[in-house]
């Protein structure tokens, strides 16, 4: 059994051909799809977060207002870039978000991709220290965050008003959500990381290395260490792995009309150059329910995973992506064994 999440990036352009023209129709849309989803029996609604760019940027309203119209999905994020991160101020929102949903948020963090803005976390007033790198501030900016979470006091008390001299957690406060943070990772080295803190670990469609084996046995390799690093960290419970594919049926002449050509296009993994070293791609999973069930079922880092988030184009608007939801569900996860 899996859990299968749909991930949307929340694109929006006025453009011909799209059916999410702005920031508004991107949100109010999502919020329909999530309570679509939910219909169907899709386990998950995930957001991923960018800045200076048409998608999603703030995402705790918009899980707020998912929330309230849904009771039994889980509400996510794939990922939240810490580096632009107050982890104080995201704390308090985390929480009121995840008691307005009955405790089903699950929080993707990370250090995050590339941006269109030139270091824009400095924009936002956070300035990596001499010796520190980005990907540390945003390590700083998560441990606090899990810290105020979890209930740790981070403010002194002022005596004249509370009659102590302690320390203040933030409010609100809701239990169990530190114990549903994920962390994005994109390297065998920070999938060791992310076991040994002992959060969930998410894993895209992107690896930021390269060994020349097929994408999907280095994210195979990937979970592996992960799972080992948490074991001998001694952290209790069963932790959870998500991984992200672009899976599309083709099924009905829409289908073939929008991603019929690219299916042998994008049939295998790509190689190139990000963030100055060799990154991995995987592969997109596009043809006739049957042909794809079949190679997710031999998907080494599908199998390894418990949960599998599936990329919507949210461009194509509601009705689209309900479909392609719905396909997923009836005629691709069984025969994957999903379901």
């Amino acid at each position: 059994m899996k859990k299968i999440g749909f991930l949307s990036f929340g694109h929006y352009r006025d453009v011909q051909g799209s059916f999410v023209r702005t920031a508004r129709d991107a949100l109010l849309q999502t919020i329909d799809l999530a309570e679509a989803a939910e219909e169907l029996g899709i386990d998950g609604a995930y957001l991923r977060v960018h800045h200076f760019a048409p998608q999603f940027a703030a995402p705790f309203p918009l899980l707020s207002a998912m929330a309230a119209r849904t009771s039994r999905i889980e509400l996510g994020t794939a990922v939240i870039d810490m580096r632009y991160e107050n982890p104080l101020y995201m704390a308090e929102e985390a929480a009121a978000a995840d008691l307005i949903s009955g405790g089903r948020l699950q929080l993707g963090l990370s250090r995050g991709s590339p941006e269109p803005a030139l270091r824009g976390y400095e924009a936002f007033g956070y300035v990596p220290s001499d010796g520190s790198t980005d990907a540390d501030e945003a390590r700083k900016h998560t441990l606090v965050f899990r810290a105020a979470i979890a209930g740790a006091g981070l403010a002194a008390a002022d005596p004249v008003m509370t009659g102590s001299s302690g320390s203040l957690a933030i409010e609100p406060q809701s239990p169990g959500l530190s114990e549903r943070i994920w962390w994005g990772s994109g390297t065998r080295a920070t999938a060791k990381w992310t076991g040994e803190q002992g959060m969930n670990l998410m894993s895209s469609t992107l690896l930021t290395e390269d060994t020349g084996v097929p994408f999907d046995q280095l994210q195979a390799e990937q979970i592996e260490l992960y799972r080992a690093a948490w074991a001998d960290a001694g952290h209790a419970g069963t932790p959870r792995v998500s991984v992200s594919r672009s899976v599309v049926p083709l099924v009905s002449d829409d289908d073939r009309r929008y991603f019929g050509l690219r299916a042998q296009a994008d049939s295998r993994d790509q190689v190139g150059r990000l963030d100055g070293g060799l990154a991995r791609f995987g592969k997109s999973y596009i043809g006739e329910p049957d042909v794809i069930a079949d190679q997710l079922a031999a998907d080494a880092a599908v199998q390894a995973a418990d949960t599998v988030l599936i990329t919507v184009p949210n461009q194509l608007g509601v009705d689209y992506n309900t479909q392609l939801l719905e396909n997923i569900v009836k005629l691709v996860a069984p025969a994957a064994g999903w379901r």
